[in-house]
């Protein structure tokens, strides 16, 4: 692989349900997750392996957050030792 590839998109909405909605009726399926003591949340996984994943926004129900994962090549970075993970 030698191109970056998108694999997370983390959407933060103070309206988890109706976000969730309008995915799903572009055909997403969702499921309930939530990892370690974090809060609870719902992701998609979309073709070709990306996964989107709807989060509770903070107490002011905005946060101007926006998280991306990519999948990177080590031959991006030849000289850079990158963490596995």
């Amino acid at each position: 692989m030698n191109d970056p590839q998108l694999s997370l998109l983390v959407l933060y909405t103070s309206d988890v349900a109706g976000c969730q909605a309008f995915y799903e009726s572009l055909g997403l399926v969702f499921t309930a997750e939530r990892h370690g003591n974090g809060p609870k949340h719902v992701a998609a996984r979309l073709a070709g392996g990306s996964v989107l994943e709807i989060y509770p926004a903070g107490r002011n129900g905005s946060t101007g957050a926006l998280r991306l994962g990519f999948v990177l090549s080590t031959s991006h970075f030849p000289q850079a030792r990158l963490p596995l993970g």
